[in-house]
């Protein structure tokens, strides 16, 4: 017997982070059917504690994101741990998401049942997030989120008068130096055998004035105690004294939804969206750090919130809506 395909989704949020955690939440407030897509490999995995988070300082991601997923569970949201490999637009209101398993599921002594192959949704929301380049270094992989980052936005407090070191080259790693001397005056960057690509004279004045040297050396190794970087062990018999350690370093889009759904990017890969975090494609909304802006966990959880109110609206019937006012000209 032929069976009727299952209702459609009002809104998938793709994407298990702050973003799209608080994306879930807010639409499951406002009774809507939701489901929420998540591959479980979150970027900041390794780091141990989210810093600036309202009333959670040095809150683990794995607890933050699971007292999100149990806020979602209140309000029915449904949760996938899935990928999803495919997304194509059937209609105004209809996408159809092609989904597959997790690349490196937990073990568990009774597995859950595989995911449905498809979901069907009449809005979707992007919060799939970024994935980093890291460094090909030895060593590095035992200190990350410890005493190396990349974000000195988010971990730049904790360098204060402390040896640190940039790992990168050219204006990203100026930049990073510029920040971090808002706590420490004790820098140095490390191009890794880079070219330093400080073509532009302000890098160097500024640098210089900052008293910040820039070394071209291979780092060989990094070597650490107790999970806290010590010392970078530099190609020629160098060895540099580190108690904290960034890396300037490139970032690509998680995966390619954005793009096989036509949405604008910038030069950076972010999804370029509106003030109501619409993107170029139609029903489909982004928030978090796949679009521009700073790449805080705060900042990306407020997004997601923002974004859901707009899909929302979206989904109001126009019986339920006042007609807008008219803007009066500026300055009258």
């Amino acid at each position: 017997m032929k069976t009727d395909p299952p209702a459609p989704y009002d809104a998938a949020v793709i994407g298990g982070g702050p973003a799209g955690l608080s994306a879930a939440i807010w639409l499951g407030r406002y009774l809507h059917r939701v489901v929420l897509i998540d591959s479980g490999d979150p970027r900041n995995w390794e780091t141990r504690g989210v810093n600036g988070f309202l009333g959670l300082a040095g809150v683990r991601p794995a607890d933050l994101r699971e007292a999100g997923r149990n806020e979602c569970r209140k309000y029915d949201v449904t949760l996938l741990d899935a990928m999803v490999d495919t997304v194509s637009c059937e209609g105004p209101e209809e996408f159809h998401l092609g989904l597959s398993d997790p690349p490196a599921a937990p073990a568990l002594e009774t597995q859950p049942p595989s995911p449905p192959r498809q979901v069907i949704a009449r809005r979707m929301l992007l919060a799939i997030g970024l994935k980093d380049v890291w460094p090909d270094i030895p060593g590095l992989e035992h200190v990350y989120g410890q005493s190396a980052h990349v974000c000195p936005d988010c971990d730049g407090y904790d360098t204060r008068g402390k040896k640190t070191v940039i790992l990168g080259a050219g204006r990203k790693a100026v930049g990073m130096a510029l920040n971090l001397s808002c706590w420490t005056n004790e820098l140095m960057i490390v191009t890794n055998g880079q070219p330093p690509g400080m073509d532009q004279g302000e890098y160097c004045t500024k640098l210089d004035a900052l008293n910040v040297p820039v070394l071209t050396d291979r780092v060989l190794k990094v070597t650490s105690r107790d999970g806290r970087v010590a010392s970078l062990e530099l190609e020629g018999g160098k060895c540099l004294d580190v108690e904290k350690l960034f890396f300037a370093i490139g970032q690509y889009p998680a995966d390619d939804l954005g793009a096989q759904l036509g949405c604008k990017r910038d030069d950076e890969g972010h999804v370029i969206v509106d003030d109501h975090y619409h993107t170029s494609a139609r029903n489909v909304w982004a928030a978090g750090d796949i679009v521009p802006g700073p790449q805080l966990a705060i900042a990306a959880a407020a997004d997601g919130a923002m974004a859901a109110l707009a899909l929302h609206k979206s989904l109001v019937d126009a019986e339920r809506k006042l007609e807008p006012r008219a803007r009066d000209p500026v300055g009258q």
